[in-house]
């Protein structure tokens, strides 16, 4: 079954409902990744305007989720060959720390910034993996889409950076002592 196809009549009706729940996490992801709020608010609008157009071409999509981060993906390596790569900082997913108590906003933006300090450490390959799967909460068969890789390596090079990123904290605690 099509989830999307320009010749069913409520392809634009199911097209707004895509946009109404994921244009936040597509926003989320590019701005994850270019650190530069106008970019990822550029980058958000064209992924939606190219997925329309896509499918006014006559395609279809199946997987509407999966397409719009590939296209979204597609345009963010579109951008980074223009300028040089840069980091993931605290501003870019301050969104996932909770707004309560002053000392727990200290503890989590404490924890944020080690995360932070952990995760740039990484290759970016596997920064990006950890990113999709653990923040995006993507799927390693999703993520396999995304990434126009098998699912198979999207497992192993997340198994990897996994391991990478503990290795990273364990140095960290002994650090501490």
């Amino acid at each position: 079954m099509k989830f999307l196809d320009y010749s069913n009549p409520d392809t634009e009706k199911l097209f707004l409902q895509a946009y109404d729940k994921y244009a936040d996490a597509i926003f989320r992801f590019c701005y994850l990744r270019t650190l530069n709020r106008q970019l990822a608010e550029d980058i958000t609008q064209e992924t939606f305007i190219k997925t329309w157009s896509y499918l006014v071409s006559g395609k279809s999509i199946e997987n509407i989720r999966a397409f719009l981060y590939k296209v979204a993906v597609n345009k963010i390596i579109d951008e980074k060959r223009k300028k040089t790569p840069v980091s993931v900082d605290e501003e870019s997913i301050s969104w996932r720390v909770d707004k309560t108590s002053e000392s727990e906003n200290i503890i989590n933006k404490t924890e944020t910034n080690l995360v932070l300090e952990k995760i740039n450490l990484l290759e970016k390959k596997y920064r990006d993996l950890i990113i999709l799967r653990y923040v995006d909460d993507f799927s390693p068969i999703e993520i396999a889409e995304i990434m126009d890789i098998s699912s198979n390596s999207v497992s192993v090079r997340l198994n990897y950076a996994v391991k990478k990123f503990r290795e990273l904290f364990s140095g960290y605690k002994k650090d501490k002592k």
